[in-house]
C-alpha cells in the first residue's frame, strides 16, 4: 500500500482539559463586561437574571450538542448533525443560517472594541476605531499571520486576572458603601422595573456570550475518546462560562443598580473607573481591547476559511470563494469580503449587531435539539430505545426556549435573518434544481487544503 496517497487524518491529542480551555477561550470571558450595559439597559437592571435564563437555555442545548457529538463524532457541528439526522436540504439551510454568524461575528467584535475606545478617547471619531480594527486585522490575515489556535493560554490568564480584579474591586466598593449586607442582595436579579419580557430580551442578547461551547464540536476528530470527552466538555464549558457570567454580572450590577448609563455600549468602562480609578480603568480597557483585537483576527480568519471550504466544494462560486492568493497563500477575496462586511458596524449598535449573530445561533441551536428527537425516532423504529427523557424531553425544552429567545431578538435582526434565510432557500433551489437533488456537501473539517489557505 502506498501510504503517501492515504487520506489525510487528524491527530487525536486533545484531552478534556484542552477542549474545555479551547471553549472558554473561544467564549472570551471578558465579553460579559463588554455587553453589560446593553443587557442592563434591556432588562432594566436585572442583568444576572438574563444570564441565568440564557444559561438554562444553553444547558439543554449543550446536552443536545453532546448527544449529537456522541452519535456523530466528526467535525461539522450543527450542519452535520441536521444533515445526517433530518435532511440534507434542512442541513444546508442550517449551515446557511450559521454563515450569518460567521459574517457578523468579526463586525460585532470590532464594534464592541470601538465603543470602549471611543469612551476613553471621545475626541477621536468612532469611525476611526472601526476602520483601524478592520484594516489591521484584514492586513494581518491577508499576510497569513494566524492566532495560534485561538486558545491562547496567556490571553486567558490575563482575561481571568482582569475579571477577578474587577469583581474584587466591585465587592470592595459596595462593602465600603453599605457594609456586608449590601454585598448580598436580590436587587441585581429583580427590581420594581423588572419584567419577564425584558429579561427574555436581555437573555437573547446575553446568549451571545455563550457562543463557544458549540464550537468545540469541530475538534471532535482531534480529541481523545470523543464520544465521551466532547459531551462532557460541552457541558463543563456551558456551566463554567455561565457561572462566570452570572457572578460578574451580579457584582457589576451591585456597583451600578439600574440601567442608566451615559453610553450603554461602554458602560463597564464607567464602572471600572468608579471602582478602580483611572489606573484600573486603563488596565481594563487594555484587557478588553487586546481580547477583542485577538478575537477579531481569529474570527475573520475562521470566516475566510469557512468560505474557502464552501468555495472549494462548489457550494459557493469556486472562482471567487475558492481563490487563493498566489504569493501569500491566503483566501484573499474572502478576507476582504469579511472586512467589508465589518464596515457595517459604522451604522449599527451593539444590541442590534449581537442579535444578528444570535439569529443564526438560535436557529442552529433549535435544529440541533430537534436532531436529537429525530435520532430518537429513527433509532426507535430500528428497535433501539435511547431513553425518552434525554432524547425527547430535554431537547424539546431546549428547542422551545431557543425559539422563545429567537422571537425576542432585535426586530432589525429578525428581518435581516429572515431575508438571509429567504436568500438561502432561493440559492438552495438553484443548487438542487428546484429541490429535486441533494445539495453539495459543505466540508467544515480542518483539512490540509484549507490550512494552506489560512
Amino acid at each position: 500500500m502506498d501510504h503517501s496517497t492515504a487520506a489525510p487524518s487528524l491527530t487525536r491529542a486533545l484531552t478534556l482539559r484542552s477542549v474545555v480551555l479551547f471553549g472558554l477561550a473561544y467564549m472570551t470571558p471578558l465579553i460579559v463586561l463588554g455587553t453589560f450595559g446593553v443587557v442592563a439597559d434591556i432588562t432594566h437592571g436585572a442583568t444576572p437574571t438574563a444570564y441565568l435564563l440564557a444559561l438554562a437555555a444553553m444547558i439543554f442545548t449543550a446536552h443536545s450538542y453532546g448527544r449529537m457529538a456522541a452519535f456523530h463524532p466528526v467535525a461539522g457541528s450543527a450542519y452535520t448533525y441536521v444533515r445526517r439526522s433530518i435532511d440534507s436540504r434542512v442541513g444546508f439551510l442550517v449551515g446557511w443560517a450559521t454563515l450569518l454568524d460567521y459574517f457578523f461575528l468579526p463586525m460585532v467584535i470590532w464594534l464592541i472594541g470601538g465603543a470602549y475606545l471611543q469612551a476613553q478617547f471621545p475626541g477621536v471619531p468612532f469611525w476611526t476605531w472601526i476602520l483601524a480594527f478592520v484594516v489591521l486585522t484584514t492586513v494581518l490575515n491577508l499576510l497569513g499571520i494566524k492566532t495560534a489556535e485561538r486558545v491562547n493560554d496567556l490571553l486567558m490568564v490575563f482575561q481571568i486576572l482582569v475579571i477577578a480584579i474587577f469583581v474584587l474591586l466591585s465587592l470592595r466598593h459596595v462593602f465600603h458603601l453599605g457594609g456586608a449586607g449590601a454585598v448580598v442582595s436580590g436587587t441585581p436579579f429583580a427590581n420594581s422595573a423588572t419584567t419577564f419580557a425584558g429579561i427574555s430580551a436581555g437573555a437573547a442578547i446575553a446568549a451571545y456570550s455563550f457562543l463557544g461551547f458549540d464550537a468545540v464540536t469541530t475538534l471532535t476528530e482531534e480529541t481523545v475518546n470523543p464520544r465521551r470527552t466532547i459531551p462532557r466538555a460541552i457541558m463543563l464549558i456551558a456551566l463554567i462560562g455561565g457561572g462566570i457570567f452570572v457572578g460578574v454580572a451580579y457584582a457589576t450590577q451591585l456597583v451600578h443598580p439600574g440601567s442608566t448609563f451615559s453610553d450603554p455600549d461602554s458602560a463597564a468602562f464607567e464602572i471600572a473607573k468608579t471602582i478602580g480609578g483611572d489606573l484600573f480603568s486603563s488596565i481594563f480597557l487594555a484587557g478588553l481591547v487586546v481580547a477583542q483585537f485577538s478575537s477579531g483576527i481569529a474570527a475573520q480568519a475562521s470566516t475566510s476559511r469557512l468560505l474557502f471550504a464552501m468555495g472549494r466544494d462548489s457550494v459557493l462560486p469556486r472562482k471567487l470563494f475558492g481563490y487563493v492568493h498566489p504569493r501569500f497563500r491566503t483566501p484573499a477575496f474572502n478576507i476582504l469580503l469579511t472586512g467589508a462586511v465589518g464596515l457595517i458596524a459604522l451604522r449599527l449598535n451593539v444590541a442590534t449587531s449581537t442579535s444578528f449573530i444570535n439569529f443564526g445561533a438560535f436557529t442552529a441551536f433549535t435544529f440541533v435539539n430537534v436532531s436529537v428527537i429525530a435520532t430518537f425516532v429513527r433509532e426507535r423504529r430500528a428497535g433501539r430505545d435511547l431513553g425518552a427523557l434525554r432524547h425527547v424531553a430535554a431537547p424539546a425544552i431546549g428547542a422551545v426556549v431557543d425559539l422563545w429567545l429567537l422571537a425576542h431578538l432585535d426586530g432589525k435582526a429578525l428581518v435581516l435573518g429572515l431575508i438571509w434565510l429567504g436568500l438561502g432557500v432561493a440559492y438552495l433551489a438553484y443548487l438542487t434544481g428546484m429541490f429535486r437533488t441533494a445539495p453539495p456537501e459543505m466540508e467544515f473539517s480542518e483539512e490540509p487544503r484549507v490550512a494552506e489557505a489560512g
